[in-house]
């Protein structure tokens, strides 16, 4: 069996909770040192000492990814402290879901800054890395939004539309540099994005489906588990994932 992440250094932002908190506790498991980034660095903080406490390394630094400076001090954290980056999870997102005749502008402008200009802050802070050491790996966060668009998710899957065609432009452009790219598009997943949406009503008939359907949130940490693990030479570009029971 490959083993293509013990002794590796992975950043994720978005690292507070959900799918970025349960992959840097799957990843530490697997001999990854974890760099976490996330607003809430109390809680990034008490991650990374539990992964200390384990045996595992981690280090957590305060990070908004509307802030292109945070996601540069984001990296080059982590190849100040274990000396390169190999894989940067883009996992930080916000989905603050409604009709558009509702015109919540400033929940638009949130979307575009966190689900896309953060992307591509963190990718502008890792790939000069990257291109030196000619390897790396850059996994970004779209959605099943991110394929077909359903009630009040016209803004949030524009975003996510937007994140698969920078990633595969990226894949394409990086071929050269030996860095893999991959494009994770979840379904219904427990987390705390259904706590994003300001609208009553579009929030209780999310969270009633996601209760009922939703998958939890190491479903996602052993699917980037696998992308990683794969040889060097084999990319896995895109997974695409839902509940059994998710017919959207």
């Amino acid at each position: 069996m490959t083993d293509n992440i013990a002794g590796k250094t992975i950043v994720i932002t978005g690292a507070s909770s959900g799918m970025g908190a349960a992959a840097a506790r799957h990843l530490a498991e697997m001999g990854a040192a974890v760099v976490l980034g996330a607003r809430r660095v109390d809680r990034i903080e008490a991650l990374a000492a539990e992964i200390t406490r384990s045996g595992g390394k981690a280090s957590a630094v305060a990070t908004d990814v509307t802030k292109r400076e945070d996601l540069q001090r984001l990296v080059d954290a982590a190849v100040h402290t274990y000396g390169r980056v190999d894989v940067l999870i883009n996992n930080a997102g916000v989905m603050p879901l409604s009709p558009l005749e509702r015109v919540k502008v400033d929940e638009w402008d949130q979307m575009i800054d966190v689900n896309l200009k953060g992307v591509l802050y963190g990718v502008a802070a890792a790939l000069p890395h990257m291109i030196a050491q000619k390897s790396g790996h850059i996994i970004n966060l779209s959605s099943v939004a991110g394929h077909k668009l359903f009630g009040g998710s016209a803004v949030y899957s524009a975003t996510k539309f937007a994140v698969r065609a920078l990633s595969e432009g990226l894949r394409q452009e990086m071929a050269p540099y030996n860095i893999r790219t991959t494009i994770i598009s979840p379904g219904a997943v427990k987390t705390e994005l259904l706590d994003h949406i300001s609208e009553k009503d579009v929030q209780k008939g999310n969270r009633d489906y996601v209760a009922q359907i939703g998958l939890p949130a190491d479903t996602f940490a052993r699917l980037v588990a696998f992308a990683i693990n794969e040889p060097e030479d084999v990319g896995i570009n895109e997974i695409l994932f839902r509940p059994t029971a998710q017919k959207l």
